[in-house]
């Protein structure tokens, strides 16, 4: 290229190596490298927090199976059915995740002005990220809501109803 000829007649010419040679392509492209090191690591930590945070949802969700079997007996003994035991949890899954985006999507844009106003960088938070991240909390929850709701639902109400 241009640049390496250029750098080959200045080493001829200048041995002692009082000069550089910037190229601005190169820069840009090792700029866009880092922002897509960037970017893989950010979007790694969010995916290992989404599933910890799911965790968490499941075994609170599990604990509150746990805690409420003679309540769920009850409700199967007076003629609830599988889907509405499971309508019930998932119901209370998705609205503990629920709060959980609303907390994000408050703290988030809040964190974002902050770094703005101390670091001096811009900041950008696009609407649709918003909307996604909320929409991704709650999938979140359904998704690890499901195993403690279908473990609900499975009780046997005489076996529920004898639980201490």
């Amino acid at each position: 290229s241009a640049a390496l000829g250029i750098r080959a007649m200045l080493e001829h010419h200048h041995p002692k190596g009082d000069y550089e040679v910037y190229v601005p392509l190169a820069l840009l492209r090792q700029a866009e490298n880092q922002q897509r090191i960037w970017n893989w690591t950010l979007g790694s930590v969010a995916g290992i927090s989404l599933v910890v945070g799911g965790i968490g949802i499941m075994n609170i969700m599990l604990s509150s199976v746990t805690e409420r079997t003679r309540e769920i007996g009850i409700r199967r003994a007076l003629g609830a059915k599988k889907k509405h035991i499971v309508t019930q949890f998932l119901t209370e899954t998705v609205l503990l995740s629920g709060i959980g985006g609303i907390v994000g999507v408050l703290v988030g844009p809040a964190l974002a002005l902050l770094i703005e106003q101390f670091s001096g960088m811009q900041t950008i938070v696009p609407l649709y990220a918003v909307v996604l991240s909320a929409g991704i909390s709650v999938t979140i929850g359904i998704v690890f809501g499901i195993y403690p709701a279908a473990k609900a639902a499975d009780l046997d109400p005489i076996t529920a109803l004898r639980h201490e």
